[in-house]
């Protein structure tokens, strides 16, 4: 397996979409959500996971519309200096 992060789901979204993402080892994973000033929304995921498949729902009816990008950062708990970072984009239409 390796580090992936999948596009959400359905993508435009209102109010409710799935972020998908895979882990290569048991790591350290944070997901956040920013707006497009760069500004951090939400954090969705900040824990020790260990490896394999995950999906995670956001829930964005306190939002208004517009773009939003949500970045994934895993940082592996093995020791391994090897860190993940992937950022996507997502569009909320009410």
């Amino acid at each position: 397996t390796e580090f992936a992060l999948e596009q959400n789901y359905p993508n435009p979204f209102n109010p409710v979409t799935v972020i998908s993402y895979q882990l290569k080892v048991k790591s350290v994973v944070r997901l956040e959500i920013f707006n497009v000033l760069g500004q951090e929304v939400v954090t969705l995921v900040d824990e020790l996971q260990d490896a394999g498949y995950k999906a995670k729902e956001f829930h964005a009816s306190s939002l208004p519309s517009g773009v939003y990008f949500y970045k994934l950062t895993a940082t592996p708990n093995t020791g391994q200096t090897e860190m993940f970072t992937d950022v996507k984009k997502l569009l909320l239409m009410k």
